[in-house]
């Protein structure tokens, strides 16, 4: 997959997309069900369930998420390959030396 930075930075220029990579980050490999019920609950995130089904659709197809079917449920794990790669392009010339 090949995912350009201008791709990668729309996904992640929403503060909910944001909010679902720092869940993950915080417990990997949650349904949707899960990722509703942490986003409503404690971020206090306001969006029906179909919209935060689009907003993890987005974070796959960049990457950033990866999903695998266990039964009927989808479970969505976290992918920081596509995001540590931002480290080594245009962000590190922004890096500041110790």
């Amino acid at each position: 997959m090949d995912i350009s930075e201008d791709e990668l930075f729309k996904a992640l220029s929403d503060r909910t997309r944001r909010l679902i990579i720092d869940e993950l980050l915080e417990r990997d490999q949650q349904s949707l069900f899960e990722v509703c019920t942490r986003l409503i609950s404690l971020h206090d995130v306001g969006i029906s369930r179909q919209g935060i089904s689009r907003h993890l659709q987005v974070l796959e197809n960049v990457g950033v998420i990866e999903v695998r079917w266990q039964g009927n449920t989808k479970i969505h794990s976290l992918n920081t390959t596509p995001l540590s790669g931002l480290s080594k392009g245009w962000l590190s010339k922004f890096e500041v030396e110790d």
